[in-house]
């Protein structure tokens, strides 16, 4: 009884039942159901943890879509916790593609619709003036908040308080791949309202029904809510996640130094990147130095991976200048060049001196690429062309389709493949089944950010870290190329695989605290031992006892 450590007096029947962090259903053995109450509440069989796991997956595997999944595995979540993680934990190569992309997106397209019970908390611009008193509803200690606003969802857009689904996704990837335990995560949606006219109009829309605040109402709603966390739960680390462009930009520059933040779209894409163009450089001879990388897309993950790619030149010897003309961009209207006046901030210090061009072939032809970065949320913009033009450039030419969901990617793999002739080295966001192409089996990488920000919580938290600095997203970086093999590279697989996400995470973790600890940024004293202490923090979802 006394392992009941959540906050709440002891539970009795009912209450044990419903109570999804300690609930263990039909695995409550015969000494509980006395001590709680239970006699009569369960069927009379014990079932063991590995029993119900069997269940779940007969019952999962009887679901005729990934919709259908997605509902069925979240209300477990809601019912069971430890049973649900234990369940993804030990099948999460099946697992992740339904609890988040590609299913995730339509999970959130439809979430008003899909709702069975409401996860996390949701703070709206009518709340304004009162988040310290509504965050003090919740009851348990935080530690990691995801927060978003919705509006610019995976490569879905403006989906408004439906955007809850990537906190409650990104967390339960935080405790299945890193062992961050789910007691100290919390999911935030920051609701300011939405421009999606079909939500507005859907009369089971969840969110607020106004337009989306702008300007100065914006950013002191912001300021109001990372203000209220941090004095309630001091120290905690903040991922801003899915927010526009131009508010993510802003937000990561006004708090990356004053509190423990970071934003995955724009940080966490550019680690799982950076380390992918790490160990792409194992497989085609190329140092890291020596890439030309073209980007189509502009926006958060792609300035968010040139940055960090130029940082880590720097420390590599490269002189900044050098490392960014290493780095090309076409956006919407076309090559970011310095004759153009329409550049947003962000874009500016990668446009180039040279002709304006509007069409992606023509810059490859040009400009000689050796990597080919899409992150533009634009589907099947890596045409046939383009795809052999960097063909003949290139021996092995590094193709990264990264836009999620799976019916944004550039290119598929096969696409990849084919019209490479079997010679790209290619990644994408969302997962792809590996290609036969000429006898060869090609095992394509999934790029996914889970194989970053999972591990770089774990390794701030542990070490109480006041700042995710750039050195520890470049340090989780290294770590994760690090632990790519030789058999995985010679299937062009340029990820470690997916089934090894914990342990992948685990070194992360310590790598990233053991540079908080470096950089002074820690403000947990420094164990003895520095990986045990950061395993020891890691969850495992068994049963406690409660008799």
């Amino acid at each position: 009884m006394d392992e009941y450590t959540h906050g709440h007096p002891h539970p009795t029947g009912l209450d044990v039942l419903h109570d999804p962090v300690v609930n263990k259903g039909t695995a409550f053995s015969e000494e509980e159901r006395d001590a709680l109450n239970l006699r009569g509440l369960v069927p009379p069989q014990v079932l063991s943890i590995e029993t119900q796991e069997s269940r779940v997956l007969e019952n999962f595997h009887r679901k005729a879509t990934d919709l259908e999944k997605y509902i069925f595995l979240i209300a477990l979540q809601d019912r069971n916790e430890t049973l649900f993680y234990r369940t993804v934990v030990d099948n999460v190569v099946e697992m992740m593609p339904i609890i988040y992309t590609p299913t995730v997106g339509q999970a959130c397209s439809d979430y008003g619709h899909i709702l069975r019970r409401t996860r996390g908390m949701y703070l709206t611009a009518r709340d304004r003036g009162n988040f310290a008193k509504l965050l003090d509803n919740w009851p348990y200690e935080v530690r990691v908040i995801v927060v978003t606003d919705g509006e610019r969802i995976l490569g879905l857009g403006d989906l408004g308080a439906n955007g809850m689904g990537i906190p409650i996704g990104k967390l339960s990837l935080y405790t299945a791949c890193a062992g961050v335990h789910p007691s100290i995560c919390l999911p935030l949606m920051l609701d300011l309202g939405t421009s999606n006219e079909d939500l507005l109009e859907d009369p089971l829309y969840i969110g607020i029904r106004q337009r989306r605040l702008r300007g100065e109402e914006y950013d002191e709603t912001v300021e109001e809510l990372v203000t209220a966390a941090n004095e309630k739960w001091q120290g905690v680390l903040i991922q801003f996640e899915d927010f526009a462009t131009a508010h993510a930009f802003q937000l990561l520059k006004r708090y990356r130094n004053r509190m423990c933040c970071f934003n995955d779209d724009i940080q966490g894409t550019a680690g799982v990147a950076l380390a992918g163009l790490i160990c792409s450089g194992r497989i085609t001879g190329r140092a890291l130095r020596d890439e030309r990388l073209l980007f189509l897309g502009a926006g958060e993950a792609a300035i968010g991976i040139a940055d960090l790619h130029v940082s880590y030149l720097k420390r590599e010897g490269v002189d900044e200048q050098t490392a960014r003309e290493r780095c090309w961009f076409v956006d919407s209207k076309g090559l970011v060049v310095t004759q153009r006046d329409d550049l947003a901030e962000h874009k500016q210090p990668y446009a180039h001196s040279y002709e304006f061009l509007t069409d992606l072939e023509k810059a490859v032809e040009q400009l000689q690429p050796t990597a080919l970065i899409g992150v533009s949320g634009q589907p099947q913009t890596f045409t046939e062309s383009v795809l052999r033009a960097m063909a003949k450039l290139n021996d092995r030419p590094v193709i990264f389709a990264l836009s999620n969901p799976t019916s944004k990617a550039e290119c598929t793999a096969e696409q990849a493949y084919r019209w490479t002739d079997g010679r790209a080295v290619f990644a994408s966001g969302s997962p792809f089944d590996p290609v036969e192409y000429e006898g060869h089996t090609f095992v394509p990488g999934q790029g996914n950010n889970a194989y970053i920000f999972p591990g770089l919580g774990l390794g701030t938290v542990a070490s109480g870290a006041r700042r995710v600095s750039h050195a520890m997203i470049e340090t989780a970086a290294d770590s994760l190329a690090s632990q790519i093999d030789e058999a995985s590279l010679e299937q062009g697989l340029i990820y470690p695989p997916l089934a090894h996400i914990r342990e992948v995470s685990a070194k992360i973790a310590v790598a990233v605290a053991r540079r908080a600890y470096d950089q002074g940024l820690a403000s947990v004293p420094e164990p003895d031992d520095l990986e045990a202490y950061v395993r020891s923090q890691v969850y495992e979802p068994v049963y406690a006892s409660y008799a």
